[in-house]
């Protein structure tokens, strides 16, 4: 990748949070580049850490969470030195905004749509008035909400769920942010409407020239507009590459298992695929690969020492030890391979 076109840098970034005075360490050392326009996927299980590393970007740490150590660079700034609201109000919603998964919560009941998308506006962009209004309505039709005029003086309880998440998607993109952050924005959804609004995410993209940065803990919800996929677990990523040799060519146990937990890839009659155990206390140090204790195949060295990025190509590398040249030649699960075919159509989860 082009070091260059590198929009943020992500520098060996520890987070931890007091919790019933003990610490926890919710990121470990983590190290991430995003690079400018691509649509970036970071997937794991509930805890991994996916949201509070992006909520780092935007300085929303709650109140007993802190940055131990590590750079966060974006442009000329290290958002990890900002230490007051003033220098985050340059960043936040202007730079880098975030789109949140429950747009019921995210959205005031007691003001109209209109008032809510155009206070974005007014205040990242400058306009007021009659101008203000109608950029209002321009960026409900960028949306997919017809007859905008009329919606822009309704309530949110008046909106179904799919056109409440546009509207939470309206006022990030009203404020022509450079990096997008969309916090699980299907959750809520059905599936035609989860595919709507993923169309329309990746239609937002180029239209205002975005960089975009899915969390999901499905991997099949980014199948199809994920650029490049990190995969979480216990605070660090594990394994990072291009969409599709993460779906092709998956390296880490951790990926194996996630990617084998895909319904798709169930048989008729059988129970789906879950991983088995529970992810580490990241109250205490984790020593090894954190993934060990739950991996049937984990070597001795897994328990004992923690792994270095391994590269499987430029675009590729995965944190484990069997990608380590003395390691045991292991092949992914059988149920892995047939992602291939079941993508061509193949085989219909036989």
């Amino acid at each position: 990748m082009d070091k260059d076109n590198i929009i943020m840098s992500v520098e060996n970034l520890i987070i931890r949070f007091k919790l019933r005075e003990d610490i926890l360490t919710a990121i470990r050392g983590l190290s991430l580049d995003i690079y400018r326009g691509e649509s970036l996927a970071i997937v794991g299980e509930s805890g991994s850490g996916k949201s509070v590393l992006t909520k780092s970007f935007l300085g929303l740490l709650d109140n007993n969470g802190w940055i131990e150590s590590g750079n966060i660079l974006y442009g000329e700034h290290n958002l990890v030195e900002f230490k007051d609201e003033r220098q985050w109000h340059k960043i936040r919603g202007k730079e880098i905004a975030m789109v949140f998964q429950e747009p019921m919560t995210a959205l005031n009941p007691l003001k109209t749509i209109g008032k809510q998308i155009r206070e974005s506006i007014e205040l990242h962009q400058g306009i007021t008035g009659d101008d203000a209004k109608n950029e209002t309505i321009r960026v409900l039709e960028d949306v997919g909400i017809s007859n905008a005029k009329y919606r822009y003086n309704q309530y949110p309880h008046e909106f179904s769920g799919g056109m409440r998440q546009r509207v939470v998607i309206a006022i990030a993109v009203a404020c022509r942010p450079k990096i997008l952050i969309c916090d699980e924005p299907t959750t809520a959804l059905d599936v035609t409407v989860q595919a709507q609004i993923l169309q329309l995410l990746r239609e937002l993209k180029y239209k205002y020239n975005l960089t975009t940065i899915y969390i999901t803990h499905d991997l099949g919800v980014v199948a199809n507009v994920a650029d490049r996929i990190a995969v979480m677990y216990a605070g660090d990523i594990i394994e990072i590459g291009k969409s599709e040799e993460i779906f092709y060519n998956p390296k880490h146990p951790y990926t194996w298992a996630l990617l084998s937990s895909l319904p798709q890839l169930g048989k008729r009659g059988e129970p789906l695929y879950s991983i088995e155990g529970t992810p580490p206390n990241l109250f205490h140090e984790i020593k090894g690969d954190a993934f060990a204790p739950r991996n049937p195949k984990a070597l001795k060295i897994d328990f004992v020492e923690r792994p270095p990025y391994f590269q499987v190509s430029p675009t590729h590398k995965a944190k484990t030890w069997l990608l380590d040249p003395r390691a045991p030649k292991l092949q992914p699960p059988k149920s892995i391979r047939y992602i291939g075919r079941l993508d061509r159509g193949d085989i219909d989860g036989e």
